[in-house]
This record gives C-alpha cells, sequence and structure tokens, in this order.
C-alpha cells in the first residue's frame, strides 16, 4: 500500500545507493512472484490435468483460488502493515510463500494444491502491499522513486504475461511441479538480504485492522465465482448456484454497508464519484481481465489441439510479454504529453484490435499471429500503466494508501474474473458444441473437458480415440473463438466506457 510520506513511516538515515537500489531489487524479485504466479500455471494445466485427474472446475479453482484470496485480503493487509511494520509482514509473507510454494509442488490431488494455492494467495496479499511501501520509505528523491515506481509497474504488468513462457521452459526438463518449486530458491536468496538490508519502519497502531471486513469480501467473492462456475456447465446445480449467489451478494453487500459505516473503512466508495479514477480502475480490471482469460485458453489450445510442448507453447505467446514491458516507460511518458484519458481510450483500443486480429489470424500465418499479439501487448501493458498512473493521481496524497490497495486489488481481481469468466465460458460452449456418437455415449465424462475427453481417449481402440479427439478438438476451438471474441468486445467497451464517463473536459484530472 503506498502512503503519504511521515516521521512514523521513513528511515531516519537516508541509505546508501547501493543499498536503495539493492533493496528495490529484493521487492522486485518478490512481486515477480506474486504476478508471475498467476499465469505460469496456463502451460502446466494439460499435464498437471492429466498427473491429478483434474476435472474442468478443478482446473478453474486451482488457478483462481490464488487471486480471489489476493483480492479479498490485499485491502486489509496495507493497514496490517502499518500495525506490525511493513519490513515484518513482508518477510513473514516471503516465507509463507516459500513454504506453501513446496506444498503445491507436491500435490497429490486437486483439492490439496486448490488449498496450498489459497496459502501462497495469503502470503501474496502479505507481501504486495509492502512492496510499495518499502519503495516510498527507502527513496526519499523523488526522481529515484519515480523510477523504483516505474519498476515496479512494468514488472506488475508485464510478468503476469511472462508467466506462460516461463512455465514452457521449466517443463520442457521438468515435472508441472517445478514450476511452484522455482519460486524457492528466490525466497532463499532475498529474504536474509531482506532482513540485512530493508529498512524497519515504525508500527502505527493507531488505525484498526479490519479482519471483518476482508473476510466479508473474501467470502462474496468466492461464493459469486462459485455461482458463476456452476452456470458455466452444461448441467448446472441451479440449486448450489443459487445458494452460492445468494451467500456472494449477501456478503459483498454485507462488505459494502460495513465499509460505509466504518471510521476507518478499508475501501471509501465515495472515492468511486471521480469518473477519472473509476474508470482508471475499470480499464485495469478490463485489461487484467482480458490478458488473463486469453493466456488461459491460448496455452491450452497449442497443446491440447495443436499438440505443441509447453516450451513451444510458452515461445509462441513470447511477443506479447515483450510488447508489454516496453509498452510499461513509453506509456509513462506518453502520458505526460497526451493525456490519461486519450492514452487509455488508446491503449485499449489497441488492445482490442490485437485481440480482434488473432481471432481472425489465429489459423493464419506465423508472422500475422506475431503481429496481432505485439498489438495486444502494447495496447495492454500500456494501459496497465496508464491505468495505474491515473488511479494514483486522481486523489490527494492522504488517500494515496487506499487508493493503491485499489489499484493492486483492480489487477488481482479482473484476473479472477478473468478466468471464472473466461474459463467458463470455455466450458461452456465446449460442453454444448461437443456431441458424441452412440458408440461413445458411455463416456458422459468427455463432456466436462477436452483434458478429460483426451485421457478417456487413453484407454479406447484407436479408430474410436481418433474419433472422440477430434470431436473434442473442433468443441475446444468453437470454446476458443467464443473466449476471444468475448475478451475483444470487454476491451473495446472498456475503452468506449472511458471515453463516455470522461467525455467532459473538466472530469478528467489528469489530463
Amino acid at each position: 500500500m503506498l502512503h503519504s510520506p511521515t516521521h512514523r513511516h521513513l528511515s531516519p538515515v537516508p541509505l546508501s545507493p547501493g543499498r536503495r537500489w539493492l533493496i528495490l531489487a529484493i521487492v522486485s524479485a518478490a512481486l515477480l512472484l506474486i504476478v508471475v504466479d498467476m499465469t505460469v500455471l496456463y502451460t502446466a494445466l494439460p499435464r498437471l490435468t492429466h498427473d491429478l485427474q483434474a476435472s474442468a472446475s478443478d482446473k478453474l479453482w486451482i488457478i483462481n483460488s490464488y487471486a480471489l484470496v489476493v483480492s479479498g485480503l490485499l485491502l486489509g493487509m496495507g493497514t496490517l502493515g502499518d500495525r506490525l511494520g511493513h519490513k515484518r509482514l513482508f518477510l513473514s509473507g516471503l516465507a509463507m510463500f516459500g513454504v506453501a510454494s513446496v506444498a503445491a509442488a507436491y500435490s497429490p490431488n486437486p483439492a490439496f494444491l486448490i488449498a496450498a494455492r489459497a496459502f501462497l494467495g495469503v502470503a501474496a496479499a502479505m507481501m504486495m502491499p509492502a512492496t510499495l511501501s518499502l519503495i516510498r520509505i527507502t527513496f526519499h528523491d523523488e526522481r529515484e522513486r519515480a523510477v523504483a515506481f516505474g519498476v515496479w509497474s512494468s514488472i506488475a504488468s508485464g510478468g503476469a504475461a511472462f508467466g506462460p513462457v516461463l512455465g514452457g521452459f521449466l517443463l520442457e526438463h521438468f515435472w508441472w511441479g517445478s514450476v511452484f518449486l522455482i519460486n524457492v530458491p528466490i525466497v532463499l536468496i532475498a529474504l536474509p538480504m531482506g532482513w540485512l538490508l530493508v529498512p524497519r519502519s515504525t508500527p502505527d497502531s493507531s488505525r484498526p485492522w479490519d479482519i471483518k471486513g476482508s473476510v466479508l469480501i473474501m467470502v462474496g467473492l468466492v461464493a459469486s465465482t462459485l455461482a458463476i462456475k456452476e452456470m458455466g456447465k452444461l448441467y448446472t446445480d441451479w440449486g448450489l448456484t443459487a445458494g452460492a449467489l445468494v451467500v456472494g451478494v449477501l456478503f459483498l453487500g454485507w462488505f459494502v454497508r460495513q465499509q460505509n459505516r466504518s471510521p476507518f473503512p478499508l475501501l471509501d466508495f465515495a472515492l468511486f464519484k471521480n469518473a477519472t479514477l473509476s474508470t482508471a480502475v475499470l480499464s485495469a480490471l478490463s485489461a487484467s481481465a482480458a490478458l488473463i482469460g486469453m493466456e488461459l485458453v491460448f496455452s491450452q489450445r497449442l497443446q491440447l489441439v495443436l499438440g505443441f510442448s509447453p516450451l513451444q507453447a510458452g515461445l509462441a505467446i513470447i511477443p506479447l510479454p515483450l510488447a508489454a514491458f516496453l509498452a510499461g516507460p513509453l506509456a509513462g511518458r506518453l502520458l505526460m504529453v497526451i493525456g490519461s484519458k486519450r492514452l487509455l481510450i488508446g491503449s485499449l483500443s489497441l488492445a482490442a484490435a490485437g485481440m480482434a486480429a488473432y481471432l481472425l489470424w489465429h489459423n493464419s500465418a506465423q508472422f500475422l499471429q506475431v503481429i496481432s499479439l505485439v498489438m495486444l501487448g502494447l495496447g495492454i501493458g500500456a494501459a496497465m500503466t496508464a491505468a495505474s498512473s491515473t488511479i494514483m493521481q486522481s486523489v490527494p496524497p492522504s488517500r494515496a494508501g487506499m487508493v493503491a490497495s485499489v489499484e493492486e486489488m483492480s489487477y488481482e481481481l479482473g484476473g479472477a474474473l478473468g478466468v471464472t469468466l473466461m474459463g467458463s465460458l470455455l466450458s461452456f460452449v465446449y460442453s454444448a458444441s461437443l456431441i458424441l456418437p452412440e458408440t461413445l455415449s458411455a463416456h458422459p465424462l468427455a463432456y466436462d473437458s477436452l483434458d478429460q475427453a483426451l485421457l478417456i481417449t487413453e484407454n479406447l481402440p484407436q479408430e474410436q480415440a481418433f474419433g472422440l479427439a477430434e470431436l473434442a478438438r473442433d468443441a475446444f476451438d468453437r470454446g476458443y473463438v467464443a473466449v476471444l471474441a468475448s475478451c475483444t468486445v470487454l476491451l473495446a467497451m472498456a475503452a468506449l466506457a472511458v471515453w463516455y464517463f470522461q467525455r467532459s473536459p473538466g472530469r478528467s484530472h489528469a489530463d
């Protein structure tokens, strides 16, 4: 959580330049772990699903339990960092992340892996607000601090897109658990360095830690996600769906009511009356949801439909994260020239055009696919950077801490929404499109997912196995097209929303 500089948080003695940049390296390594863990599983999903025999619903929970826990706890962890000290919370979260990574790597079944991923989410939520706070208490010079925040934004926006590439490289040489174990050596290096180098901040107990609010929003998000995922099934359990939806709405409503009455709210909903801030948050949510939703289906299609290896699948998407990393600093420069509104509209429109181009060219020549992925990466990277800067500049410094949590939460929650909505859409279209002949009617599990269908083919005669695989891959491709089309519409609607709600010149503070 980003705080205005006060005597309680600033280091009393200026740190040497070498120590300052080493601290930035430690913080950046931790942030990279957090954001990469959102997407590193994508290239591992086919193998993981096969080895653990995970269902389509299991897969979505394995991915989403992490993002949902992070989203629910982020708002409260900044305040907890104030009370305990940001260094203590950061290092505790880093150690917990290492332990949870080992547990996830050696998970014996889907339920254990889902629980381990939730544990990873708790650790990430402890670290993420502290990363921004530690940058602020480490860098006193405004220019150096701007560079440090630029590095933070670049890693936050490009790291998630880089996850599938890292996952593909690891799976080329190791088993699926390696995508978690890679975290452990980084933790073992960063933890002692952080203990020695990161400055302490004086705890401030004047603001209470609202654990009730954190639990309310997390339960509301999990229950709402369960309802959406159930609706994505071909044969929906409407009793479970209705119950989950009621619980989700009640707990989210309870959270809003509690926050409006609290003298120390985790989230002041009055902030969203500012059109500049609210449209920037919408942009961050939409860009993150589209990116994560697209990457979820992208690597699965390459491996399960086209027969790519995990490494080949990771390399196929590499133009996207490279373009996103490049777009960050470019967007920072453009922001001062053309203003936040034009940059948000332009970057979201470019991302929508890139997604639409990939939708049209996903079966075309390789160079056309690369062009569309570069367009998408530039648009997404610029949109995330512009949204972050706009969110932080749209309120006075006294509200910077709360707004920083809103910024971080918008990316994590956007990712969770992308997995939930696009994963459920893929599952629904796949199941509805798959029509099995009578010779294969004894295998209803094939309707669950392409992974399950391919698992079934391993025990079928060759001719039946070939027929089922072709039917399942065709059905998956229909779902894949539906997801890309939906992501395109989402990005275009976000651009339109920024234009509509900021159409009055007086509404955009950052402009």
